[in-house]
């Protein structure tokens, strides 16, 4: 959501109401939607256990993502038609992504930059203006690399965590300097989001 609002500030005229749009659709597709389907399609030990059922999970990943594409639908037809081709994108990678098709081909850490860091960006950018610039490509690379590291940090970092209390000190403190890593990053992305907000808002 933080890429999203992002890529919403850097357009010369911002419409908030798009903004808040954009980064609901997010929530839905990305936050709720994608979470869901990752939960089913995991090869590994599943994120959420077994919290869920395989019914629940699939009526909550339909769900959110009808509701994230009705939204857009709506800005596409009145405002911003050029928004349907990263809709498009996504919409291939919260499947193949997360329900790793093609034997797992899309499910890399290149494309998880691509599609949950790169893409966000630039789709609160095209939200604003139905155009992207060179700058914003600029930013959304850069988001992109940041999602990089969080989802470097992320893996072994899990792996660490679900040997539980089997973990020696060694990789209890690698553990915990993993989970600094992520946290870091997190919260950096989401501090500069509110700062960029914050500045157009008082500018």
């Amino acid at each position: 959501m933080s890429f999203t609002v992002i890529g919403s500030v850097l357009a010369p005229d911002l419409h908030w109401d798009r903004v808040i749009a954009i980064a609901f659709i997010y929530f839905l597709g990305l936050g709720i939607g994608a979470h869901a389907l990752d939960a089913l399609g995991s090869k590994a030990k599943k994120p959420w256990g077994d919290v869920f059922g395989k019914r629940q999970l699939w009526l909550m990943a339909g769900c959110s993502l009808a509701a994230a594409y009705l939204v857009a639908a709506y800005f596409m037809v009145r405002f911003v038609p050029n928004l349907i081709f990263i809709a498009l994108v996504e919409g291939f990678f919260v499947f193949a992504y997360n329900l790793e098709w093609f034997d797992g081909r899309y499910h890399t850490d290149g494309w998880f930059a691509f599609s949950w860091g790169f893409l966000p960006v630039l789709a609160g950018y095209v939200m604003q203006t139905n155009t992207l610039s060179v700058a914003v490509i600029a930013v959304a690379l850069s988001m992109a690399l940041f999602s990089l590291v969080e989802i470097k940090a992320s893996r072994p970092y899990k792996a660490l965590k679900q040997c539980g209390g089997g973990l020696g000190d060694a990789d209890r403190a690698l553990m915990i300097r993993y989970e600094a890593i992520l946290k870091s990053i997190s919260l950096g992305v989401i501090v500069l989001g509110m700062g960029l907000l914050l500045f157009r808002v008082f500018d």
